[in-house]
């Protein structure tokens, strides 16, 4: 570790192996930080050289056309892995997917968490097989999107809890710091939650350039954690009017970010309506905030139609670059913070039944 945080120049690695017998055309692709390499295979060996000044997080892609396609982000075999000084080995009789990796220590530490994941994995297997039984009639059927949709939050959940669980036992490890800093694939990062598997990290990994980064994300977090001040801002409705946080003094509000484009968020919309008019008469408001950009600005305000949104709208109009997202920390959405008469945050992420319990906590203790 030491080692890492104090170099000043980069570190050569290689990663090397032999997937079955594939030969030319067949290559695999080495992504990371933006940067492609590759290799033709023969025989099904390979080799990949390079050098990086921190342990990075890196993807394989094999594809036996040797035609790169969509590239990571599209459907094919490959195998994620963590590039270290030294020698990372990736090797299988039949696929890059199945393949066995060995290498040095933080090698060894992802494959400890890959370990810690794989009961969740057979759940995330177990899930998908059943959606692949039924017809697609039922598929779309209210019941049925439902029951999905709440056993996908439930193996999410616990995704998160196995990776906290990881990196609180692991505070010298990269993976620990990487792990960190996606967890808000799984859900939006409270301070409470990040905030002390952060500071419980190595100094060296917290002084890395992105443990600084996370730590600036951390710091954010901490000025929108549950009793602070609400961060003021103030912003224009679609037809020009200014709305400022400050105009809801003396009410609670749900501070809604939201976009246009964003399914998940115009999926909660209906409970959010429900929940505005059971206790808007009850010193209760809500104030949405798009990230939408110019570009989607007719969409948005179709949107407001579309779902017939009774409750005030605003946005600067300048997508995830939104003043008062970044002030929130938003990392993504849907989310929200509620705010209590006196301007402080009482609560935040509140989806579905419990939006409504904790309102009624509050506004009807």
């Amino acid at each position: 570790m030491a080692g890492w945080a104090t170099a000043q120049t980069p570190v050569a690695f290689t990663v090397k192996g032999k997937i079955g017998n594939l030969n030319a055309p067949a290559k695999i692709y080495l992504f990371r930080n933006g940067q492609i390499d590759s290799a033709t295979l023969k025989n099904g060996a390979f080799e990949l050289k390079g050098s990086t000044d921190i342990p990075v997080q890196a993807s394989l892609l094999l594809r036996p056309n040797g035609k790169l396609g969509t590239g990571m982000y599209g459907q094919g075999d490959r195998k994620n892995l963590y590039l270290e000084a030294g020698q990372v080995l990736v090797t299988s009789p039949v696929s890059l997917e199945a393949a066995k990796v060995t290498g040095g220590p933080i090698t060894a530490d992802y494959q400890r968490l890959e370990a810690m994941l794989q009961p969740t994995d057979a759940k995330v297997k177990a899930q998908a097989a059943v959606y692949e039984k039924v017809s697609e009639e039922e598929r779309n059927t209210p019941a049925f999107k439902a029951r999905s949709e709440a056993q996908w939050a439930s193996i999410n959940k616990e995704y998160a809890e196995r990776k906290r669980d990881f990196i609180r036992s692991n505070p010298n490890s990269w993976v620990s710091l990487y792990e960190l800093m996606q967890l808000n694939m799984l859900a939006p990062p409270e301070y409470t939650v990040v905030g002390p598997l952060y500071e419980a990290l190595s100094p060296a990994l917290k002084n890395s350039p992105p443990g600084r980064m996370y730590g600036d994300l951390v710091k954010g977090l901490k000025a929108v954690a549950i009793g602070a001040q609400a961060p003021a801002f103030t912003q224009t409705t679609p037809d020009g009017k200014s709305v400022s946080l400050a105009d809801y003094r003396g009410k609670y509000v749900l501070i809604d970010f939201w976009a246009s484009w964003c399914g998940p968020c115009r999926q909660e919309t209906p409970a959010l309506t429900k929940v505005y008019n059971e206790f808007k008469g009850q010193k209760f408001d809500v104030l949405g905030v798009s990230l939408d950009n110019e570009k989607t600005r007719e969409k948005w305000v179709q949107a407001i139609q579309d779902d017939k949104m009774a409750w005030s709208q605003v946005s600067d109009l300048r997508g995830w670059q939104n003043e008062a997202a970044r002030l929130y920390g938003v990392q993504g959405i849907p989310q929200n913070f509620l705010v209590d008469p006196d301007g402080k945050i009482v609560a935040s992420g509140l989806h579905g039944d419990e939006l409504a319990t904790t309102l009624a906590r509050f506004i009807r203790k």
